[in-house]
């Protein structure tokens, strides 16, 4: 009796033996070349050696087949041109192949915790809060140089208002000035007349001849309390002046002598100081004093 497994194990077998002649036949179709790379990529022994095309360097040479399986020539033309020789071929130069660039990838980025983004927002706080602090100090700076601006401008616009007050001032004094020398000058030519002014006893030099630097101390103080100085005269000038007095210091008459370099209104105006000045320095000098004397009036810089 036969066994119940035959059957399949025969068909098993009889497929086998189909796939088998299949693949028999696939191998069989491939060429030389083909079997060569099937045992080279299974890095086997190749049983098969191919037979290769033989290659010769050199140029290439073209030629034509003649007889009875040659093409037939080309038609004759009637000016055939020369056929330049062939040129050699120039082997191409081998050239490496240029790497392909690398590409850097950018640095992960960090994403800050909790505890960093705190401190960026506390830093931030803080810069706002001294950007602040610093604008209010400018602000402050400007308006403190505006009010000095302003307190500058307020003095010297003070400043000119004195010198204007000043130049004002010096002006009514200097013309207060010349009308009491006018006024002084036509008492003196009103008063002082030939008749009324004694001639002196003798020609006089000096201090009525003494040399008493008190007395003429006393006198140049007198007369110069009393003296309105024009704006002509320079300091350090001297006018040399004939006063006639009585005792106790009653100025009779004063006239500036001709050697006195003074002009008029000058001359007159130190004329009208010593008047003015009458009664002169008397008591403790009367040993001193002389009826005629010659007054040598010194202009000072403090006048």
């Amino acid at each position: 009796m036969e066994r119940a497994d035959a059957t399949p194990r025969a068909v098993l077998y009889s497929a086998l033996l189909h796939l088998g002649i299949v693949a028999f036949l696939a191998l069989a179709t491939l060429n030389c070349t083909h079997w060569e790379d099937v045992f080279n990529f299974l890095h086997l022994p190749s049983p098969v050696t191919c037979t290769r095309p033989l290659q010769l360097a050199g140029p290439v040479i073209e030629a034509t087949l003649v007889g009875p399986v040659g093409a037939p020539p080309p038609p004759a033309s009637r000016h055939r041109q020369a056929t330049p020789p062939p040129q050699p071929k120039v082997a191409p130069r081998f050239e490496p192949p240029k790497p392909a660039p690398v590409k850097v990838l950018p640095p992960p980025v960090q994403r800050p915790d909790i505890k960093d983004q705190e401190k960026i927002a506390e830093l931030a706080q803080q810069a706002e809060l001294a950007k602040q602090q610093q604008e209010q100090r400018e602000k402050q700076r400007m308006a403190e140089l505006a009010r000095q601006q302003e307190a500058e401008r307020l003095l010297k616009e003070l400043a000119k208002v004195k010198a204007e007050s000043a130049a004002t001032e010096r002006q009514i004094r200097l013309e207060q000035q010349k009308a009491q020398q006018l006024a002084d000058l036509r008492k003196t030519s009103e008063t002082q007349t030939p008749q009324n002014v004694p001639p002196a006893s003798q020609a006089m030099t000096g201090q009525a001849g003494k040399d008493n630097a008190a007395y003429i101390a006393a006198l140049q103080n007198a007369v110069t309390q009393n003296w309105l100085r024009p704006d002509n005269i320079p300091a350090g000038a001297v006018c040399p002046v004939e006063i006639v007095q009585i005792p106790g210091g009653q100025v009779i008459s004063a006239k500036a002598l001709p050697s006195c370099p003074f002009n008029d209104i000058g001359k007159h105006s130190v004329e009208a100081a010593i008047e003015r000045s009458s009664p002169l320095p008397y008591k403790g000098f009367e040993k001193e004093f002389q009826r005629d004397i010659i007054f040598n009036f010194t202009v000072t810089s403090s006048q």
